[in-house]
């Protein structure tokens, strides 16, 4: 399951920039295409939720199967995003099997805990948009240099604790409720928030400058890497929150 997004680069946009007279994108045609991938992201999570009642054994293999597969199909469309119409549903469904089953894993630890998550991420998103809008926060050159320096060193960290636990050292900071779990835990929670003030501007500056209409669907896509994220971090932030 993509928890960075490397989605959005300028050059993905400026390689779609059409002539005139072409369907272009425009940002009422990317809202709606992100609120398609949310709600079938959500109708994903949401069959696998009511279903693990009965069906424990699906927890397995629907986290298997989304995070492999949406790893798999994000790959596919970061790299060919004219494929985006089609590859972005894709990983949308897929995307809500894993988070369907990882939800259900709090909630039997943390009862109510996925709500307050979902509610949480909405709510920073909701945020972000609004000091994107009233220029509170703007992707200058120096905003987007340290934002993407943060989440690339963030996925290096990510690599390097997964490297050294297979060697069996531990780095139980990742996990614990300690002062420096929780540290870490709410600066990652920022980041993947800031990287939102990256999706909007990147989306602005493809509708603006006349890319191909196709890249709706990407743009959509890029956001809903960035909610997967987002909602992951927070969820695990406060299921550390509440072991205090």
């Amino acid at each position: 399951m993509a928890r960075f997004n490397p989605t959005l680069k300028e050059s993905v946009f400026k390689s779609a920039y059409v002539s005139a007279g072409a369907e272009r994108m425009t940002l009422q045609g990317t809202v709606i295409k992100s609120f398609l991938l949310i709600a079938l992201t959500i109708f994903s999570a949401t069959w696998v939720w009511a279903n693990v009642a009965t069906k424990p054994f699906i927890v397995g293999p629907a986290i298997l199967v989304g995070a492999l597969g949406g790893l798999v199909v994000a790959l596919i469309t970061t790299f060919r995003p004219q494929s985006a119409p089609i590859t972005a549903p894709i990983y949308a469904v897929l995307e809500g099997l894993a988070l369907g089953a990882i939800s259900a894993i709090y909630q039997a630890r943390f009862k109510g805990l996925p709500f307050e998550a979902i509610g949480l991420t909405f709510m920073v998103a909701l945020g972000m948009l609004v000091a994107y809008q009233t220029g509170l926060l703007r992707a200058t050159e120096t905003f987007k240099r340290v934002v993407i320096s943060a989440t690339v060193g963030i996925m290096f960290f990510y690599l390097f604790a997964m490297v050294v636990r297979l060697f069996g050292v531990p780095m139980p900071f990742l996990h614990d409720s300690s002062p420096l779990g929780i540290g870490i835990s709410l600066v990652i929670t920022g980041v993947a928030a800031l990287n939102l003030i990256l999706d909007f501007d990147l989306i602005e500056q493809g509708a603006k400058n006349g890319a191909a209409k196709y890249m709706e669907w990407y743009g959509g896509f890029s956001l809903l890497v960035t909610l997967v994220w987002l909602y992951l971090e927070i969820l695990r932030l406060l299921s550390r929150l509440q072991r205090r």
